[in-house]
């Protein structure tokens, strides 16, 4: 099986604090031994045990089939992007029209998990670049933005990834990503403060200019009308 490059290092855990050694998921090399299948049945189990150990009764109809659904979610669904076979091929296309400008994706969704409570984060993403002769399909950028979303994760790393993908594809530095999402961890649990949410952002190339990132800035506020 081919490994992403980006998952074949081994970093250590942070707990709660929001740093980290670099924008590679931390992830195990023997991460790929496992089939998907064997994955399954092992989460199946542990999550019987776990609602077993808070004293829920497993035999109830409501409650028998949980831990294989929540495997199957685990594997197939919300941590689908820990799986390379799953990362999106970008096909890229020449810039015959010669479009020179900023090209801005904005709205994408974010459906991803906090790796430190494993709860849900949900909320946007606004991708742009500028072309230096290749050009890549609308859908895929929102396809990258999915599929890195799909892992546990902090969400400065996860807007490091879509723009160090973009970068890859489209073969420039001029990529710019931002995401504005609210953790579960902190509107559910805890200071439990529902209307706060995290913005972050990273700018490659061009972006970093204050010219090119107003620019940018500007486009993503900009309301959609149909």
């Amino acid at each position: 099986m081919k490994i992403d490059k980006a998952l074949e290092q081994h970093y250590e855990e942070y707990g709660d604090n929001h740093v980290g050694s670099s924008a590679d998921t931390p992830i195990r090399k023997d991460a790929f031994e496992l089939s998907p299948l064997e994955k399954m049945e092992k989460i199946e189990s542990n999550v019987y045990e776990i609602l077993e150990t808070l004293g829920m009764d497993l035999t109830d109809d409501s409650l028998k089939g949980t831990p294989r659904r929540v495997a199957k979610m685990f594997v197939n669904e919300i941590f689908g992007g820990l799986l390379p076979e799953n990362k999106p091929s970008a096909s890229t296309f020449e810039n015959k029209y010669k479009y020179g400008e900023m090209l801005v994706e904005k709205n994408i969704v974010v459906y991803s998990t906090c790796e430190h409570h494993l709860l849900p984060i949900v909320g946007r993403a606004h991708v742009g670049y500028i072309s230096k002769g290749k050009v890549v399909g609308l859908s895929k950028m929102n396809r990258i933005v999915d599929y890195f979303s799909k892992r546990p994760q902090v969400q400065e790393r996860l807007t490091m990834q879509i723009v160090q993908e973009m970068q890859k594809v489209l073969g420039t530095d001029d990529v710019a990503c931002v995401i504005d999402a609210k953790h579960l961890c902190v509107n559910s649990r805890g200071i439990r403060d529902i209307e706060s949410s995290t913005v972050t952002a990273e700018f490659g190339g061009k972006f970093k200019e204050e010219s090119a990132r107003r620019e940018f800035l500007n486009y993503i506020k900009l309301e959609t009308e149909f």
